[in-house]
């Protein structure tokens, strides 16, 4: 019988084997019997999402506050000395070890974005934020437990490292699931969040640590994250497009291998066999040094592989380098404007009016952004009209604040000009994850995050500093650095007429579950519903 059946199998000379087709007929078999995960609708993802970018931000908005950050013990003339507060007075920290925390924050979440979008491709992206939530969480508790300068700046760089994931990963996962019309304004609502969290967290962290002390701030953070962990663990995982689930990948070595096998022993390929037999009983022997080394190896040639195509994609490069020039205005507006209206205007509240003014535009701009996008139809081209459009007139507006002497004009036309400025939130995330293929969307977010920063509101800050020294006027300062937002403007402009691709929908080298979106009522299968029909794509 097991001749016969090896007859029946065997090809005849007139038609040839054609294991592409067999291993696409497996692919589609395997993706479609992998269990999709319950409980969760696309809002239910972005609240969960959004909340959880609140706590990050609020984080970098409280150790900024007067609460935790305190002030330095001082000493007068006479010998009176004064304790101090907060983490600066408890460490006796100087200015330059107070800036160091924020560069650590900074160290950690510029190294490790690139980490984890590169292991997107081969563990479960889902797990991989619980993981990067797991490390954030303990590290927010280190910095309550801190000793000394030393102790609490390694801390700050973990807290770093843990947020890499989340911000790498997370707009993929909304992108995926947010409906077809409403896409950008979904990633608008959900970075948002960004001044928002800010804002929060000057508050917190001011009633926090004037109430009780500044490590209570740290650990209330950690308890706020602690179910989102948890979370992040105990549920089935979510699939991201564009990257094979582990079930799946499993299933499909083992049919590509029987494929494999049946045909060569239909061909009569028995000394084959034993060769391989042979040379899986030597690999079996080599050492876990040579295994990791070799697995560190293809991890670190994907990824340089991965980096070549996302540089020569232009349109990325072109989004980017703009979003790196505003970046450059934000970061500087957000550390000097304060001082800059203070000494221009004589504002004697400064923190609170630009404060209160960022908050607001920042929130309605942002969402406005996203909302106006949609309904323009979210393609490229129309996310880089958007983004010269609103860069310029914002750019108008700010560099005319300045030149008045009337605080009540500046304030009128810089809150409008902030508006403007803040709409590009939404559509300059859209271009990152629509401009490369599903499986680069991750790698592509990681190294934008990594690019403005440090390149963007990294050494603005400094160099602006250098500028005012020089020109000790900061009115001529606060309006060559706005000029540098009519620069922006113009390289997204250069993106109008840019060829360029949707590639939400291309096809990847991984086998994927893709999400009808013709129906979008619930996000993914719950009490015997199915949240729509499924796909299968394979790279031919």
């Amino acid at each position: 019988m097991a001749q016969e059946e090896a007859k029946d199998t065997k090809p005849s000379s007139t038609e040839e084997p054609n294991p592409s087709r067999e291993t696409q007929m497996a692919r589609s078999s395997t993706s479609l019997s992998v269990p999709s995960p319950s409980w969760f609708t696309p809002k239910r993802l972005l609240v969960i999402f959004c909340i959880i970018n609140l706590i990050n931000y609020v984080d970098r908005g409280a150790i900024a506050s007067n609460g935790v950050n305190g002030s330095r013990r001082t000493c007068t003339k006479g010998g009176t000395c004064t304790s101090g507060s907060g983490i600066q007075g408890d460490f006796n920290l100087n200015n330059f070890e107070d800036g160091v925390l924020s560069s650590a924050f900074m160290v950690g979440l510029l190294v490790a974005s690139p980490i984890f979008a590169s292991l997107a491709k081969s563990f479960n992206p889902f797990r991989l934020i619980g993981v990067g939530l797991s490390v954030w969480t303990v590290a927010v508790v280190g910095c309550g437990f801190s000793f000394n300068f030393w102790s609490i700046t390694i801390c700050r760089m973990l807290v770093g490292f843990g947020e890499a994931s989340f911000i790498s990963l997370a707009a993929p996962f909304i992108d995926d699931n947010a409906p077809v019309a409403q896409k950008t304004a979904w990633l608008a609502i959900f970075y948002m969040c960004i001044p928002t969290g800010y804002a929060v967290g000057y508050v917190y962290g001011g009633l926090v640590g004037g109430h009780f002390n500044w490590r209570w701030a740290f650990f209330g953070e950690a308890i706020l994250m602690f179910p989102f962990v948890v979370l992040g663990y105990v549920m089935k995982p979510l699939q991201l497009k564009g990257f094979a689930p582990a079930e799946s990948k499993k299933a499909l070595t083992s049919v590509e291998k029987a494929v494999s096998e049946d045909q060569e022993m239909a061909a009569g390929n028995d000394g084959t066999l034993a060769i391989k037999e042979e040379l899986n009983d030597k690999s079996s022997k080599q050492s876990s040094i040579s295994r990791y080394a070799s697995i560190s190896l293809d991890q670190f040639s994907r990824f340089m592989k991965d980096m070549k195509a996302l540089l020569v994609e232009k349109v990325y490069v072109v989004n980017v380098l703009g979003y790196i020039a505003y970046n450059f205005v934000i970061g500087a507006y957000s550390y000097w404007g304060p001082k800059a209206g203070y000494n221009i205007y004589n504002m004697t509240n400064a923190d609170l009016i630009f404060g209160g003014i960022t908050i607001v535009c920042g929130i309605f701009g942002t969402i406005a952004g996203g909302f106006i996008l949609d309904r323009m139809t979210s393609t490229i081209p129309n996310a880089f009209k958007l983004l010269s459009v609103a860069t310029f007139l914002g750019a108008i507006f700010c560099f005319s604040a300045f030149c008045f002497k009337s605080m009540y004009v500046f304030l009128a036309l810089f809150a409008i000009g902030e508006l403007l400025v803040f709409a590009t939130q939404g559509p300059v995330n859209y271009i990152c994850l629509h401009c490369v293929k599903p499986s680069m969307r991750p790698l592509s977010m990681a190294i934008s995050t990594v690019s403005i920063h440090l390149f963007g509101d990294v050494p603005s800050s400094p160099l602006v500093g250098v500028l005012q020294d020089y020109i000790n006027n900061w009115r001529e300062t606060a309006l060559i650095l706005t000029a540098i937002l009519f620069i922006a403007a113009g390289i997204w402009f250069i993106g109008i007429f840019m060829r360029s691709v949707d590639r939400f929908n291309e096809e990847s080298g991984h086998p994927t579950i893709l999400t009808d979106r013709t129906n979008m009522t619930p996000l993914l299968e719950g009490e015997g519903k199915t949240a729509g029909t499924t796909e299968t794509s394979a790279e031919p």
